[in-house]
């Protein structure tokens, strides 16, 4: 008999749903190609404004730096929230590593076909091998900031979850975006800079507070989207509150 039958309160307890469901092996897939294909857009920087020279201080403040996995890489969080409120801590780590080891598979591949004898018509050679090799420091520095911020991100969640039970989704969401954000963006950016082409500290500065800013900023407004498809697993997971 489920909880929701035999608590007049069940939104005072805290429930997770089995991970053995079709629901949570669609989120897993999606999980995993975000972040590959995440790494491979990080492999090219972009720069906004770039006709401006703006600083204050040591702080470059204009042109902005990026790079192309900022279009994606906010979505992996939105997902790991959904994974982590919805089924919990552990199934939550589990689609971290497996996304890890896509990742790894993914660029390990990249290497192997960098290897392979070219075709005599194929021209691209030397541009394939420049961005695999940028790919293996982006790639490194991106895993080891997602390990970082992926599993913050779930464990500051679930803790919270366990103070407040079903209330309070919006503060969870937001607390946990800005403690993984915050750590995931610093290592990236430390481990990657010379990947990416940053040479200063006000660079490194620049493209630590526009990749932070950007990436919550991102999560925050699709927060209602993202507390809607919260409630709809919630409600049609049938074991969330067995």
């Amino acid at each position: 008999m489920s909880s929701q039958a035999t608590s007049p309160h069940p939104e005072a307890e805290v429930h997770y749903a089995s991970r053995g469901s079709s629901f949570f092996d669609v989120l897993l897939a999606v999980f995993c190609v975000v972040l590959v294909v995440s790494n491979i857009a990080a492999t090219k920087s972009t720069e906004f404004l770039s006709g401006h020279d703006v600083s204050i201080g040591p702080v470059q403040v204009l042109p902005i730096i990026s790079d192309g996995g900022a279009i994606l890489f906010p979505l992996a969080y939105i997902l790991g929230d959904v994974i982590s409120e919805v089924y919990g801590f552990r199934a939550a780590r589990r689609a971290i590593l497996v996304g890890f080891g896509t990742a790894v598979l993914a660029f390990a591949t990249f290497l192997i076909a960098m290897q392979l004898p070219g075709a005599s018509f194929y021209e691209n050679q030397d541009a394939f091998e420049s961005v695999v090799w940028s790919g293996v420091q982006i790639v490194g520095a991106s895993m080891l900031a997602y390990l970082t911020g992926q599993l913050l991100n779930s464990y500051v969640l679930v803790k919270m979850k366990a103070r407040s039970a079903e209330p309070g989704l919006w503060r969870r969401l937001a607390g946990s975006t800005g403690v993984g954000e915050a750590a995931d963006t610093f290592i990236f950016c430390a481990v990657a800079a010379s990947a990416i082409g940053i040479t200063t500290g006000g660079q490194f500065v620049n493209y630590f507070v526009v990749g932070f800013v950007f990436k919550c900023a991102v999560e925050l407004l699709v927060m209602p989207v993202t507390m809607v498809v919260i409630r709809v697993l919630k409600q049609r997971e049938p074991t969330y509150w067995a």
